[in-house]
């Protein structure tokens, strides 16, 4: 981490990341480079990865994989129902109706709902919409009685109670939740490229199934269209909604091509036993005939990491570099996130000063995993220094 105190544009950051690279052997031994895509970042002229290509830097550079998820999941296109899921929420309890977000808790109460409140609605956040719509989802019955009781002017009860609106919405709610779950496990420490690979591939399986199965009014996938069938009368068709899942599927397809470029490396790195030698470059195929012919290694269980640990690096050099590669390789920008959110934290308006060295160190208390052993410091302060 280093400071940038005045611009941050795309060749501020480039001279601070050269600097910071320089210090630790240069570019030759930078594995990847991720970014969270923003222009400073990935302008190919004035942007870092730009200014990285002017100067012959060669590592590749990755749009963070949880970003792009993110941006595919704004492909939805219920746009329409969650703007009105979002104002029926900020009438309720937005901006000042404290008043109005007590008496519609007490009447949630009273009926004995499920649920006791709603859940605000934030664009920043990723996770926000899935679960926002999902409580708004379990309360729909009892929002339009609360509605009608306090806003008879506003006429949104029947267009909340409207069967359109209700398949929308059901939708709209199953398939954010989906989205929700894969990025969950996008998120996290200790995740390896291959790991955020193998979740999107499989999300992209699951959009083929998705699709099939809705194509056919199979609802086994989406559990709020099928609780909102379950209680209608009449047959409802959600085979409409395809066309909004091919879109997804589009999008998710189109992004995440700066990821095939590690594409073939991931899957050697995964399982290296069983990989086609001929497809491999030139300086891992030998190595690799001397790998698969150990009957030591075609019996282990072990996979990613752990199985690159058993290699001898004198026997398999270039292997053991391929391992260590791929391990080193950051797929997100998930732990700079989190930094930030530290950072944010701990620049706060009730601290009176603040300096670059004490930032950095509050910054490594924040993020740290290693425990802090107090007493053992205090005691070691609390010692005598005796002077010979």
């Amino acid at each position: 981490m280093c400071s940038l105190h005045s611009t941050t544009k795309g060749r501020d950051i480039f001279e601070a990341v050269m600097k910071a690279v320089n210090s630790v052997g240069g570019f030759e031994k930078c594995s990847v480079l991720a970014t969270d895509g923003a222009k400073a970042m990935v302008r190919p002229k004035i942007g870092l990865i730009g200014c990285l290509r002017e100067n012959e830097m060669k590592c590749p550079a990755l749009h963070c994989i949880i970003h792009q998820h993110a941006l595919c999941g704004k492909s939805v296109k219920q746009t329409e129902t969650l703007k009105k899921v979002v104002k029926v929420i900020n009438m309720i309890r937005g901006g000042n109706r404290a008043l109005m977000h007590r008496q519609f808790r007490n009447f949630l109460e009273e009926i004995e709902a499920e649920y006791g409140d709603l859940l605000m609605y934030n664009q920043v956040r990723w996770l926000s919409a899935g679960n926002c719509l999902k409580r708004f989802f379990e309360l729909r019955k009892e929002i339009p009685l609360f509605l009608h009781q306090f806003f008879p002017s506003e006429n949104l009860e029947q267009e909340l109670l409207s069967m359109d609106f209700s398949r929308h919405l059901a939708f709209l709610t199953d398939i954010t939740g989906h989205l929700n779950d894969v990025n969950l496990k996008l998120q996290g420490r200790g995740q390896l490229v291959s790991d955020l690979m193998a979740h999107i591939n499989g999300f992209r399986s699951k959009l083929k199934i998705f699709h099939a199965t809705l194509g056919k009014n199979n609802l086994s996938h989406f559990a709020s269209c099928s609780r909102l069938a379950s209680e209608c009368e009449e047959v409802l068709d959600f085979s409409e909604y395809c066309p909004e899942l091919q879109t997804i599927i589009d999008e998710f397809n189109t992004r995440f091509s700066d990821f095939e470029s590690i594409k073939n490396d991931v899957a050697l790195f995964n399982n290296p036993v069983t990989a086609g030698i001929e497809e491999q470059p030139a300086n891992l195929q030998l190595e690799l005939c001397d790998l698969q012919a150990d009957p030591f290694f075609q019996t282990r269980t072990e996979r990613g990491p752990h199985f690159f640990k058993l290699l001898p690096t004198e026997r398999f050099p270039n292997l053991s570099d391929l391992g260590l590669k791929i391990t080193s390789m950051f797929g997100s920008t998930y732990l700079y996130e989190s930094a930030f959110s530290a950072m944010k934290f701990i620049k706060n308006r009730h601290r009176s000063s603040l300096s670059d060295s004490s930032l950095l160190d509050s910054l490594r208390l924040a993020t740290t995993n290693i425990d802090v052993d107090i007493p053992a410091l205090v005691k070691k302060a609390d010692r005598p220094q005796f002077s010979h």
